[in-house]
């Protein structure tokens, strides 16, 4: 059976593959450019290598990148005056499809070094071939950095190319001269190539400058200029940027005119090894998009724009960018949903928020408060999703009070322990519930605001961490604290005439005596049966028909309290004591919630009617 057996290899026919090249070796065409620039940025970086390695001597050099717009000849150079190729080396890397010249350089001069980064950009040895989506020939021009003969590769896009020995080149280095198809003659237009090098080569490591083609008469002739930053600012030390160069780069990479909140500067060594700046925007309002834009790079190279998936997804309102050599140049969102190392730059990162806030809780906690309004509804949402991020935030989570006040939680309990132990009150919405605010106020209780949907479910969340930990709004409870001491007595008569003017028949009447004399009466509602009703709301269920069991809690203290009473001591069918009630009840209800529009209705016309008695 062995003898049967046959091994060979695959072979593949250049007039196939070049159209398979043309047409789908890159979804967007203008990563061309960036393939091609990107290996001139190569040829400069490995004769910089070279000579750091004593294996040449072009230390003092300038490197750079031109490239060159032609319309009339209908062509796009890019020039280089780095390493440039032998004859030998053309025929093994240019000839040979997927042969990539980089990796025979870092296996040669770099090692094997587990977490080791060249710096080199091209890894696969296809790029080049990408300047074929948009030429129908390509000419190369070569010269090595070891004083070899200049050499001239032309190919066209059948495959065939002849190799001329005979052509001068000035200098060492490499020429990429595409000569742009009709087809795609927009890659003639400056306008055009110009948005690609900002796009793709903004921060590449080498000079490069762009010559459009066009004969500018200024009587001023200004030295020509590079269009990238060699330099991007996530490539220097923390220490060595200001708060102004942060704030610029910002304005520089998201044309954002609003300050961002704060930022991050990552610098992850071995084994992630990756690099970058994250910043939490400023949120106008809550219509804004809350959607980030992160742009990853690969060794100052841009990759893609808004990449999600090496975000945690619940941090997405992040704007930044991160360059991480350890992912490929030409990464898909498949890879990165299942990629190891992407988890592990993603728990990097939720680390680095918890620590950079938790930092400035400790250093600047005037800062920190200050931006807290805007941040808040992400961090708590952060919370929610991940619970190492929660444990690392748990000290440095803020309540606002009502008076403008920002404590921890346990400052708020420290506070609290002599009141109202384990408890912490809030309100919903401070205007509506001012008469509640009001009351807990007088007694020296501080309410926090807790004003956005996904508060419910952060301080259940917290509750299920902390056993004895209880949140109650203003309007679901008594205080201790605000209630006086001495017995209080029910008043079956005041009880059942409450339950008549309200119109229902389930209402609970109790009776405190309040420190605060000046309110005759308040609604509450159980925390549990609320929250079930803000859930339902949440979900799309708000129409479902309202549960909502309401106590009135009546105020011995108060004088119109002590008025109901004698006027039903008096007459139990007393009208003026009806109208009193009903008066109370509805001033309860409209400090409690919004009023329907039947409620507001009878609310004017009592009120209306007590004008003119």
């Amino acid at each position: 059976m062995n003898e049967q057996m046959k091994k060979g290899g695959i072979s593949v026919e250049t007039e196939h593959i070049f159209p398979i090249i043309k047409k789908w070796l890159y979804s967007e065409k203008e990563i061309f450019l960036r393939e091609i620039v990107s290996n001139a940025c190569d040829a400069c970086t490995k004769l910089k290598r070279l000579s750091s390695l004593g294996q040449a001597d072009f230390s003092g050099e300038n490197f750079r990148i031109d490239v060159k717009l032609d319309k009339d000849a209908k062509t796009l150079t890019v020039s280089d005056n780095g390493i440039g190729m032998t004859e030998d080396e053309l025929e093994k890397y240019i000839c040979s499809i997927a042969l990539s010249g980089a990796l025979d350089f870092i296996s040669k001069y770099e090692g094997e070094t587990e977490g080791n980064s060249s710096g080199i950009i091209g890894h696969f040895g296809l790029g080049f071939y990408s300047a074929f989506m948009v030429s129908d020939k390509v000419d190369v021009i070569t010269k090595s950095y070891t004083d070899a003969p200049s050499l001239k590769w032309t190919c066209t896009d059948d495959g065939e190319y002849e190799i001329d020995a005979t052509y001068e080149r000035d200098g060492r280095g490499t020429d990429v001269v595409m000569h742009i198809t009709d087809e795609e003659a927009e890659y003639l237009g400056a306008f055009k190539i110009r948005d690609i090098l900002d796009k793709y080569c903004s921060f590449m490591p080498i000079d490069i400058y762009f010559d459009d083609g066009e004969e500018h008469k200024d009587d001023k002739k200004e030295e020509p200029k590079p269009i990238n930053d060699t330099t991007p600012l996530w490539q220097k030390a923390p220490s060595e940027c200001t708060d102004d160069d942060y704030k610029a780069f910002y304005r520089k990479v998201f044309n954002d005119y609003k300050e961002p909140l704060f930022w991050i500067h990552l610098n992850a060594d071995y084994p992630l090894n990756f690099k970058g700046i994250l910043y939490f925007p400023k949120i106008s309002h809550e219509y804004e998009s809350l959607e980030g834009q992160v742009k990853l790079y690969y060794n100052q190279v841009f990759v893609a724009d808004n990449i999600k998936e090496i975000i945690p997804e619940y941090m997405l309102m992040l704007r930044g960018v991160l360059d991480c050599p350890e992912l490929p140049l030409n990464v898909s969102r498949s890879y990165l949903q299942n990629n190891a190392y992407v988890s592990k730059v993603q728990t990097h990162i939720t680390k680095k928020v918890a620590d950079k806030l938790t930092g400035m809780l400790s250093n600047d906690r005037p800062s920190y408060e200050k931006i807290w309004g805007d941040i808040r509804m992400f961090i708590e949402y952060a919370c929610l999703r991940d619970t190492k991020f929660r444990d690392r935030m748990k000290d440095s989570m803020l309540f606002e009070t009502t008076d403008g006040k920002h404590v921890t939680m346990q400052e708020y309990l420290d506070d609290a322990k002599e009141k109202h132990a384990d408890t912490f009150y809030y309100t919903t919405d401070k205007v509506a519930q001012a008469q509640y605010v009001s009351m807990y106020n007088k007694q020296g209780i501080d309410v926090v605001i807790l004003d956005t949907v996904i508060d419910s479910q952060y301080i259940t969340q917290l509750e299920g961490d902390n056993k004895d930990l209880k949140f109650l709004r203003v309007d679901a409870d008594i205080a201790s604290a605000m209630k006086a001491d001495g017995d209080v007595k029910e008043n079956e008569k005041i009880t059942a005439l409450f339950k008549k003017v309200s119109g229902k028949d389930d209402l609970t009447v109790k009776f405190e005596a309040l420190l605060d004399e000046g309110t005759p009466a308040i609604l509450n509602t159980s925390e549990e049966d609320r929250r079930f009703t803000d859930m339902m709301k949440v979900y799309g269920m708000g129409d479902m028909p309202s549960n909502e069991k309401l106590t009135i809690v009546v105020n011995t203290k108060n004088p119109l309290i002590s008025s109901l009473g004698d006027k039903l001591d008096a007459d139990e069918n007393s009208t003026d004591a009806e109208t009193l009630a009903k008066r109370i009840w509805m001033l309860s209800l409209l400090s409690y919630r919004r009023l329907s529009a039947e409620e507001l209705q009878e609310f004017l016309g009592e009120f209306y009617s007590a004008l003119g008695q």
